[in-house]
């Protein structure tokens, strides 16, 4: 395929030591779809007095690599907040290679699209007391630069219609991509009708958002017939690429077939028909590949000179449990930067019956809500149980609410998918849920009440559990206690709220006191302070005694 080379740059920066994540410096970078690899070049160097500084000290830089939200770090190891979930990142240390220049490079195949964040800092400050303007500072300056190539002019799959193609010898692979709209529940890939070699020696793999890496899922063909590979439970309104593999040393030239079939879950006993997408289905990308889009009789264009397409036959008898219950909007009101709340109509109680899951969804704006902490509460009503031994499950997901054939499953994750469990009941009325910045996006949560037995969890069978549920996104956790002050911070157009404590507290809401100043200590240090102004009144007395009370003004002023 074409390939196109994207080139993105930011301003210099001076790096602080870390006391906590508002002396970090953080970047903004955004990587559009069909990227095979992005390469971030990591430049640091060192200034002292307007020159480059030979001399001063090699101090490590720790950079922090996160898609869809910045990273959630925590170099000093403190402690988090309870019921606060803390999502992954990468990290990566710069060590000095010259005197006053260092360069390091991070390599991203077949990365996610969309927001990427940076954050660096230099390692805490090891609490030596200096002069000011004795010598010049150091300076520690972060640049970073990024490169990506991505792929133009995919081919796109359309669900129920066959896609020939036929792979050269100098060919490796063929790439496609199908776009999963809402309330699907099922992404099957097929390939048909191989030729040219015995045993089809092809491998077929797919993945969500991004192209196929060596460890997506995958199929060996020759090994399994038919050749179909499975997703279920995809993200919805996304792209899925679909990757055709040649085995290595296989001569001439290989035709095949490749089909897509998705799952209406909506409609448990129909598959999705070519061409008749749900409402949700047409609010496509704009690189859908057509420039105006289908109408509903068109038929598709070729993708490329060597494929063709025609439907083929839908199948009409998809795996049990492949149907998803409707899904509840919820209303949002901005009240502040960073504080938003979630409302559900008909709510703030929900009703969770014993026979279906309860489901939700809180849509987060791009980049605008990523900055927050994104708060999440249930309280059971006790006495809407009538005695019974009820245990209301909740699972937050991102992009793809967690649907199970299994009623007495009480996990949020599968292969691929994870997410957050909550739980109430009679016992442990009020669970919560802090997401220091979320992904945007949707994010679904999914009730459900399942009756204490024996043998584990059952499905209760007329109880009907009320709960009180409440969402908002807020700035800090807790609004960083007493012992800190949540700041607003901004890097370019990025805003983002961190805490900063006093006090000797630490962590990310300001609650841990593992190095906190005792009460005795602060007390001492505040008549220390004002001891030491103390000491200005006999020369004020003795000044103003002798007439010189332009020097008498002079130490008044010092003395505040």
């Amino acid at each position: 395929g074409l390939f196109v080379t994207d080139y993105f740059t930011r301003t210099p920066r001076k790096l602080s030591p870390f006391r906590s994540f508002a002396s970090i410096e953080l970047f903004h970078f955004h990587i559009p779809e069909d990227t095979v690899i992005a390469v971030w070049n990591l430049i640091t160097f060192k200034e002292q007095g307007g020159t480059f500084g030979d001399q001063c000290p090699d101090r490590s830089i720790t950079v922090y690599f996160r898609s869809g939200a910045p990273s959630v770090i925590n170099p000093l190891h403190t402690h988090f907040p309870r019921d606060t979930a803390v999502p992954g990142s990468f990290a990566l240390t710069l060590t000095w290679t010259l005197p006053n220049r260092t360069t390091g490079v991070f390599n991203v195949t077949s990365p996610l699209p969309g927001d990427w964040f940076l954050a660096a800092h230099l390692p805490k400050d090891e609490g030596k007391i200096s002069v000011k303007g004795l010598y010049e500072e150091c300076q520690y300056l972060f640049q970073p630069q990024l490169i990506v190539q991505r792929l133009v002019n995919i081919a796109v799959l359309y669900p129920g219609h066959v896609t020939e193609q036929s792979m050269a010898p100098h060919n490796r692979s063929c790439l496609y991509k199908v776009f999963v709209p809402s309330y699907t529940s099922r992404v099957l890939v097929e390939v048909l009708r191989c030729r040219g070699a015995e045993g089809c020696p092809l491998w077929l793999r797919v993945r969500a958002k991004a192209p196929p890496l060596h460890n997506s899922t995958v199929l060996d063909c020759r090994e399994h017939t038919p050749c179909q590979l499975a997703q279920d439970l995809p993200f919805w309104q996304h792209w899925y690429y679909v990757l055709v593999e040649k085995h290595p040393g296989v001569p001439g030239t290989i035709s095949f077939q490749v089909t897509v079939q998705l799952t209406d879950c909506s409609r448990p006993s129909l598959a999705r028909p070519p061409f008749l997408p749900s409402s949700a289905s047409m609010n496509m990308p704009h690189s859908f590949g057509s420039a105006g889009g289908l109408g509903l009789g068109d038929s598709p264009p070729p993708t490329s000179p060597n494929s063709t397409k025609h439907p083929v036959p839908i199948p009409v008898a998809p795996p049990a449990g492949e149907r998803c219950w409707p899904v509840r909007p919820t209303l949002r009101n901005e009240l502040d930067t960073f504080s938003v709340h979630f409302y559900i109509f008909f709510g703030p109680n929900v009703s969770v019956p014993p026979d279906r899951p309860a489901v939700f969804v809180i849509n987060l704006l791009p980049v605008l809500d990523s900055g927050g902490v994104l708060n999440l509460e249930l309280r059971l009503n006790v006495s809407s149980l009538c005695g019974e031994n009820v245990t209301v499950f909740g699972c937050l997901n991102h992009e793809v609410p967690l649907t199970s054939g299994d009623n007495a499953s009480v996990t949020c994750e599968t292969e691929s998918l994870a997410g957050f469990l909550l739980s109430v009941n009679a016992t442990t009325s009020l669970s919560r849920l802090r997401i220091p910045y979320p992904q945007t996006g949707s994010w679904y949560l999914s009730l459900r009440s399942l009756c204490a037995t024996e043998h584990g969890f059952e499905p209760c069978t007329n109880v009907t559990a009320e709960v009180y549920l409440r969402a908002y996104l807020s700035p800090c956790i807790n609004d960083c206690g007493i012992y800190g002050q949540c700041k607003l911070l901004r890097t370019n157009n990025y805003l983002y709220a961190a805490c900063e404590c006093k006090a000797g507290w630490n962590g990310w809401g300001c609650t841990d006191n593992a190095e906190a100043f005792s009460y005795g200590f602060q007390l001492l240090s505040t008549l220390l302070l004002c001891l030491s102004n103390v000491m200005f009144v006999p020369p004020v007395a003795i000044a103003v005694r002798s007439h010189y009370l332009m020097e008498a003004a002079v130490y008044i002023f010092t003395m505040f």
